[in-house]
């Protein structure tokens, strides 16, 4: 029976790992600080489903001392635990940085100086890595469109063109290789996580994978978070009986992977030995606009609430980002079980079982717009 620390492990992501890998014999370790923005006040649905299922440790990244206590006798870390979230991590710059990075700097730190049983490391990183995804352009190939500037958004030239000849581009998945360039705070934190980390491995000879999640989504998404997460975000809404105001022109697009073929992912990452010292897309590998979303989540709720493309938008946001998946198919032999379509299903079926949440969206768009961070 193998020993695993999974940090941030009464999140989503993290709470669906413990349960299957619990289930699958494992000795789960979670360390989590059960952050109120995600958690709330109470004990958690989240925290519920893992409480008899691990060793529980209240405990923060930022505390070297919360990390040494955790990290004793294991023999497998998966690091789960940041601060998510764009749009926020827009005017907390410092918090990121001091979950995101400095926290991982602790788990290096104990790595290099202090006598443990680590032999693998798993590293949760994002898509938000790559900024604007995978392009092409007619005329000169491969593009990686630079960060959108505020003079095109606001007349509605929400597409990016070619910085050498201007041409509009085509989308394409984006793969492992494609330039790292990241446009958010959060994107610049998990870059670096993910180095750190790579890095580390290679000095040690410890095995790492990293895994670049794409918009995770399912059931156990928190309802309470209204930063993150766009199903949770316009389903708590809807719930409340509140418009959606849609950014943009609607189109813009991500790749939304259901959380059963996240976890199916991350597992093969953990016992395939194929997949050390890798970095890997975590997706479905197909678009979906944030427009399609919406509509639906409307008729699943079958409500009558209003939907308005306001042409506004969000600094740090791209306009598009999807999965290039033919590395993780090739050596690890994941597949998709699940369409955005299916998944969308499960994930309503689940919320229609829950409280409805108190809508907190307005709150922050007010604080957004305060700080200049919505145009």
């Amino acid at each position: 029976m193998k020993n695993i620390l999974i940090t941030g492990g009464a999140g989503f992501i993290g709470s669906r790992l413990c349960v299957r890998l619990f289930g699958l014999g494992y000795n789960v370790t979670v360390m989590d600080n059960l952050s109120t923005q995600i958690h709330g006040s109470g004990e958690s649905s989240l925290f519920k489903k893992i409480k008899n299922k691990c060793t529980f440790i209240k405990g923060d990244v930022r505390n070297k001392d919360d990390w040494k206590k955790a990290i004793e006798n294991q023999q497998i870390v998966i690091h789960f635990a940041a601060e998510t979230g764009t749009a926020q991590s827009m005017y907390e710059e410092k918090k990121y940085n001091d979950v995101n990075v400095a926290g991982t700097r602790h788990l290096i730190d104990i790595l290099l100086n202090t006598k443990h049983n680590v032999n693998k490391i798993l590293i949760a990183s994002s898509r938000s890595i790559y900024g604007e995804g995978k392009y092409l352009c007619a005329n000169h190939g491969e593009s990686y469109p630079v960060k959108r500037n505020d003079t095109d958004l606001q007349r509605a030239n929400f597409n990016p063109r070619c910085s050498i000849c201007s041409a509009e581009l085509q989308l394409v998945g984006t793969d492992e290789k494609s330039k790292i360039h990241p446009s958010s705070i959060y994107g610049i934190t998990k870059y670096k996580q993910e180095e750190m980390i790579l890095d580390i491995g290679k000095s040690l000879k410890i095995p790492v994978v990293s895994l670049r999640y794409q918009n995770v989504f399912g059931p156990g998404q928190s309802l309470l978070n209204p930063y993150t997460g766009i199903l949770s975000i316009f389903s708590t809404r809807i719930l409340n009986g509140n418009d959606l105001d849609i950014y943009e022109d609607g189109n813009e697009s991500r790749d939304f992977v259901y959380i059963e073929d996240a976890v199916d992912a991350t597992i093969l990452c953990l016992e395939k030995d194929a997949a050390n010292g890798e970095v890997f897309n975590i997706g479905s590998g197909v678009p979906t606009s944030v427009m399609q979303v919406a509509l639906s989540l409307k008729r699943l709720y079958n409500s009558n609430v209003n939907i308005s493309v306001s042409g506004r938008y969000r600094k740090g946001d791209i306009r598009h980002n999807y999965a290039d998946l033919a590395k993780i198919k090739h050596i690890l032999g994941f597949i998709p079980k699940y369409t955005f379509n299916q998944g969308i299903i499960e994930f309503v079926k689940w919320v229609k079982k829950q409280d409805i949440m108190e809508d907190k969206y307005e709150s922050s768009i007010n604080e957004l717009k305060k700080r200049g961070l919505i145009k």
